[in-house]
């Protein structure tokens, strides 16, 4: 089995979670509702997913791994870091022997280019947040870009519960026009004193958004790092159920590798409305062949695609045009709307897909056997390790209710991510709960 291409692909994907890369044409196939309905797990194999293909995937990984790790201190090894600790981070793997690396270049970041901090800064925060921690302080007048600044600062807050008040009096210093940027806005509202109670839930499941189109409904936990629930909402506003009258619910996970806020590269889903705007087959090799739902976030999509109107064409977008799609309990909530300003901070491609991530690199996590990437919203899959062909996909199953439910063959529609508070994963009670209050 030659998975040389394969490692190569795993190489790329490792940065995004993009369905395509711009070193590949646009090549993918895409669905129409029909053809999404009609397809079964056996129509899918993915040969990284076999134990030998697994096996020999991780066994480069590991030895790259080892192969920078030996490197001397110098610009060849700093050049490495990036991917390093991607790969670190991907496998659960030598985390404790890549430490020193990690803390040894901190301190030189304000010398270094915005992306290279932000790659850093990132391995900070997903592997060694305690440890960075005192290393940030000095470093953050240094940091003169939103992003490097705000992951530094999500750093801090994950690391030391007191940093909130230290950081809410730098930022306005150091960046004196923080309104107008998304990172630092969503940076400042986590920072306030905590939100007033969110409106009823109910209230935002039964809103129309745009009449006659489906919605896939994502209920996630605060942190994410519990399993989510997705459900559907036909194009009629009803919510699927089975043959027995049982609510159709399906288990997601919203938690990116990196368990950054919204607004930044690579991290969590944020919450908040996104548009649906069909299904296709990614190149990425965590993703896998199985065809994924394309959400956009605002700003991405155009406020026509957002709308799913030819009318709407040359329409600008606003935060208006975005509260539009919201009940009006809902316009004031600031929360809901992350993935505005994610929209806003340039994020994108995040994508509602099944994964070839093996789910024993996070066993014994709060949300096993989910299999965190790079901030998409994703589905469990079951690959034969003999074969590497697909036995079974929630994500599968999950699209198909959703192309089921649609009027339209271009599969359009609506994604709402949306936390709700409680413990451990979310239930079926829970959902059904609120189904029913919505009237739905």
């Amino acid at each position: 089995m030659n998975l040389r291409p394969l490692l190569a692909l795993l190489t790329l994907a490792l940065a995004a979670c993009a369905p395509l890369s711009p070193q590949h044409p646009p090549t993918e196939k895409r669905y129409t509702a029909a053809e999404l309905r009609a397809l079964q797990p056996s129509d899918f194999s993915w040969p990284a997913t076999s134990e030998a293909g697994e096996r020999a995937l991780r066994s480069q990984a590991l030895a790259d791994i080892r192969s920078v790790l030996a490197l001397p201190p110098g610009p060849a090894r700093d050049a490495a870091l990036p991917a390093l600790f991607d790969r670190v981070a991907h496998h659960n793997a030598e985390i404790d022997a890549a430490r020193p690396l990690l803390l040894a270049v901190l301190p030189t970041l304000g010398e270094r280019e915005p992306e290279f901090q932000r790659a850093l800064l990132t391995a900070a925060h997903t592997l060694y947040a305690a440890e960075a921690a005192p290393l940030l302080w000095p470093l953050l007048p240094q940091l003169t870009t939103s992003k490097p600044f705000a992951i530094a600062a999500a750093t801090l807050l994950q690391a030391e519960p007191g940093a909130a008040a230290r950081l809410a009096d730098m930022v306005p210093r150091q960046f004196p026009a923080w309104a107008d940027d998304a990172r630092l806005t969503a940076l400042m509202r986590r920072l306030a004193p905590a939100a007033a109670e969110a409106p009823p839930l109910p209230d935002l499941l039964a809103a129309p958004l745009r009449p006659g189109l489906p919605l896939i409904v994502s209920l996630q936990r605060p942190g994410r790092q519990q399993m989510g629930l997705a459900l559907v909402r036909r194009a009629d506003g009803r919510f699927v159920r089975d043959a027995a009258g049982d609510l159709f619910t399906s288990p997601q996970l919203a938690l990116a590798r990196t368990g950054l806020p919204g607004t930044l590269t690579n991290g969590n889903t944020p919450q908040g409305l996104f548009t649906i705007v069909g299904a296709g087959t990614a190149t990425n090799p965590n993703i896998g062949p199985t065809p994924y739902l394309h959400s956009k976030l605002p700003i991405e999509a155009t406020v026509a695609e957002f709308e799913h109107a030819a009318g709407a064409d040359g329409a600008v977008w606003s935060e208006a045009v975005y509260d539009s799609f919201l009940p009006a309990s809902w316009r004031h909530w600031l929360p809901i709307k992350e993935a505005w300003l994610a929209g806003r901070a340039g994020r994108d491609e995040l994508l509602m897909h099944g994964t070839t991530v093996n789910p024993a690199y996070y066993a014994g996590t709060a949300y096993a056997p989910g299999t965190p990437q790079q901030g998409c919203l994703i589905s469990s899959e079951r690959w034969d390790p003999a074969s590497g062909r697909l036995v079974a996909s929630q994500h599968l199953t999950l699209a198909q209710a959703y192309a089921t439910a649609s009027a339209r063959a271009d599969l359009a529609g609506y994604l709402l991510v949306v936390e709700l508070p409680g413990e451990g994963a979310v239930t079926v009670v829970e959902a059904l709960g609120l189904v029913t209050a919505a009237g739905r």
